[in-house]
């Protein structure tokens, strides 16, 4: 569980309930149904018209993985790539065979079958860097969909606030009620815009940079097996994996 990115969201809407109360305003005044359904129904079924389900659905299943702590899997993927290439300086390339069921990532895994039974890296290349950009693409449909929602929850919030302000001046002789109908009113634009901007747009960029790590751990795996299949010494395919081993340290 990633504690930071909970709290992050918790702390925003107790900031945003606090100043309301320091303000002398009532937090009940925050608590609108209506507005609530206007805003979240109004994002969702604009959603549903711009996507075809299955990719929302996808993308409502990935932003689960904000909330979940990233693991050591890319050191691993790094390690094995270099305890690979020195089997294979010492005991050739197909030695490798047996040792693809012991490898935890899938990728690697088959890369290294292919590499096996190709022995060409041009080949290999050919095969995996298209699936890459194809994985890449497919990923960032996810980061897309919340992008849009934060655009859309905004918007849903100037409606909910115009049909609050239509009800108002519908009744606009009670003058006593005229001001406690207007802030009524604007909690609808409150919740479009505060949903946009502490959860819709953070989740999107969380996924976009989650996207480019995943593939650039799959380029730099991709790299580090050609150079396998090239018979280049292991500390070279070593030191070329530094450039990724230094960013992923700076992120953990």
């Amino acid at each position: 569980m990633n504690i930071s990115a909970l709290l992050a969201v918790l702390l925003s809407i107790v900031a945003v309930v606090s100043i309301q109360a320091f303000e002398g305003g009532s937090i009940s005044m925050l608590i609108q149904p209506v507005a609530f359904i206007i805003v979240i129904g109004g994002t969702f079924c604009a959603a549903i018209l711009n996507f075809n389900f299955d990719v929302l659905k996808t993308a409502i299943e990935n932003a689960k993985s904000v909330f979940k702590t990233d693991d050591k899997h890319a050191l691993a993927v790094v390690d094995d790539v270099v305890q690979l290439s020195v089997l294979a300086r010492k005991h050739g390339l197909f030695s490798l065979q047996s040792t693809l069921p012991e490898l935890s990532d899938s990728f690697l895994a088959r890369a290294m079958q292919l590499a096996i039974d190709m022995n060409n890296p041009q080949m290999l290349y050919d095969i995996l860097a298209p699936e890459i950009a194809y994985e890449e693409e497919e990923e960032l449909a996810s980061s897309r969909v919340f992008e849009a929602l934060g655009g859309y929850a905004p918007t849903f919030g100037v409606v909910g606030a115009v049909l609050g302000l239509i009800q108002v001046m519908s009744n606009i002789s009670d003058l006593t009620l005229l001001g406690h109908g207007i802030a009524i009113a604007f909690v609808a634009t409150l919740y479009g815009v505060g949903f946009a901007n502490l959860i819709l747009l953070p989740i999107a960029g969380n996924l976009k940079q989650k996207t480019r790590e995943k593939i650039l751990l799959k380029e730099v795996t991709l790299q580090g097996v050609m150079s396998i299949v090239m018979q280049e010494n292991p500390a070279i395919i070593e030191e070329k994996l530094v450039a990724y081993l230094k960013f992923h340290n700076k992120r953990v």
